[in-house]
């Protein structure tokens, strides 16, 4: 490989990427930057884009999340929601969630994020708002199914859009960021939701709004406005970001030209498709997802259930999940970092997954509701950096913009079947005690440890085997663009472990 001057960056001498960098066969000039300037301009994407994004993501998981605190403020009783009713409304939402993720992925490559992702949020913020007119179980069901089509392509849009502004080594941290607004939701939502519920109440003889409806009814017209400005903030890409300056876009989209060895525009086909599904690692980053889901969502879902009966109000069951979800995103936003800093993923995955185990055991067999609280700090704050660590691990381990579309909205497919089983962990026939759930999640926590364990062992293989020229036959007889079309399988591939 050609050489770097001191002090200027024709591209970098990455050490996980497929081909030659050095040289852009998309380029039509030959530009040089130092590595100062690169580091302005994306301080400068920082800025504008995740904080953006970040907020989206915290209205998308309030939307989603605020049942839990409706159902504890009279919902289940208005709506009649006794036996398993309560646990089918949310199996409907991860169902169509799941369904409709690869599909939306593939139609923002097409259409472009500036509007289509900001649509969606559109979408998921007027069905939270028409959830508060709903009058029995069927209306919420079919209210939680179209809140599924919307939000199903967001966490997988948002995570590709980022995709195409940032390098392998720099997204986790980003990622981690945005995904974090989960936690942020779970603690604002306890704040918004115990505040909005006591709103005097309002509306038409006919369909009165009180208590749980002002939770729907705000939070999602709330979400709508933003979702009205959010076009004027969101580029679709880095050439069309308007607060950089022309010579400032070329270096951000000709800098990941130089990186993927790819054009970032380039259009989803089938082959792409297969080998994002296809893959040992993103099979083993879905996997690991899932069981991450059933300890998040289930938690985002049924930590107000679980706080109440602790023997606590309400009112205080809100207030108490506040501080656990604030831990859980600082220590998401710190693992993030550090991982990026040393461009490794699968240990911290690994060693994360002892705090929720021994925050499941506490739960299952203490009866002490002191301990059983900090118990949920050690589950949120361990299960909670997962999810970014197993997308991102995926994300950076698939090679080409077009097959990282694909892989993203994989691994959170496959992840919502965690969703899913999490909605029927928590059965009220085993409360207060909730053993069934506790132990579900436990073992799930247990077998995440296994799965980052085994990420890293055969991504470090991969990595000795092509150092030792094992996988040079793959390149016979191959044209260059097919040798490209390699992806993870070309021989210079480099896994980040």
């Amino acid at each position: 490989m050609a050489g770097i001057a001191t002090g200027t960056l024709k591209a970098e001498a990455f050490d996980h990427f497929e081909l030659d960098p050095t040289k852009s066969e998309s380029s039509t000039e030959d530009i040089d930057w130092t590595e100062q300037e690169e580091t302005a301009i994306r301080r400068k994407i920082d800025r504008r884009i995740v904080p953006l994004v970040t907020l989206l993501y915290l209205f998308c998981f309030l939307d989603r999340a605020n049942i839990g605190n409706a159902r504890i403020q009279g919902m289940a009783k208005d709506l009649d929601l006794v036996g398993y009713r309560f646990n089918w409304a949310l199996s409907v939402f991860y169902i169509i969630y799941l369904l409709v993720e690869v599909p939306s992925n593939i139609l923002l490559k097409h259409i472009g994020p500036r509007f289509y992702i900001p649509g969606l949020v559109f979408g998921f913020g007027f069905v939270s708002l028409c959830t508060a007119f709903v009058k029995n179980f069927n209306e919420l069901c079919v209210a939680r199914a179209f809140l599924g089509v919307f939000e199903g392509g967001t966490m997988p849009g948002i995570s590709f859009f980022l995709s195409t502004f940032y390098k392998r080594r720099e997204l986790y941290f980003r990622v981690g960021i945005f995904i974090s607004a989960a936690s942020l939701a779970g603690a604002f939502g306890g704040l918004f939701a115990t505040a909005l519920s006591r709103i005097p109440r309002w509306g038409t003889e006919s369909t009165p709004i009180h208590t749980w409806r002002n939770i729907f009814f705000f939070e999602g017209l709330i979400t709508v406005i933003i979702s009205a400005a959010a076009p004027a903030l969101m580029p679709s890409n880095p050439q069309t970001c308007r607060f950089l300056t022309e010579r400032e876009r070329y270096i951000a989209h000709e800098r990941l030209i130089r990186e993927h060895r790819a054009d970032p525009m380039e259009r989803v086909q089938w082959h792409h498709i297969r080998a994002a599904i296809f893959n040992i690692n993103n099979n083993l980053c879905a996997a690991g997802f899932f069981l991450i889901n059933i300890t998040v969502q289930g938690l985002s879902i049924f930590m107000p259930t679980i706080l109440a009966d602790l023997g606590w109000t309400a009112t205080k069951a809100q207030l108490y999940s506040v501080p656990p979800y604030v831990a859980a995103c600082l220590v998401a936003i710190l693992i993030a970092y550090i991982s990026d800093k040393t461009r490794r993923r699968g240990i911290y995955l690994a060693v994360a997954t002892f705090l929720p185990i021994a925050g499941f055991s506490i739960l299952r067999w203490s009866t002490n509701a002191s301990i059983r609280y900090m118990a949920v700090y050690f589950i949120t704050t361990g299960a909670f950096p997962g999810g970014p660590g197993f997308l991102s691990w995926g994300i950076n381990n698939s090679a080409g913009p077009a097959v990282r579309a694909v892989a993203t909205a994989w691994i959170v497919s496959i992840g919502t079947l965690g969703g899913v089983l999490a909605t029927w962990t928590y059965l009220v026939r085993d409360g207060p005690r909730y053993p069934i759930g506790h132990t579900i999640n436990l073992s799930a926590q247990i077998i995440v440890f296994f799965v980052a364990s085994f990420g890293i062992g055969y991504n470090m293989r991969e990595n000795r085997l092509r150092e030792r020229g094992r996988r040079t036959h793959r390149l016979e007889g191959l044209n260059d663009a097919e040798k490209r079309d390699l992806g993870h399988k070309h021989p210079d591939f480099r896994y980040i472990p």
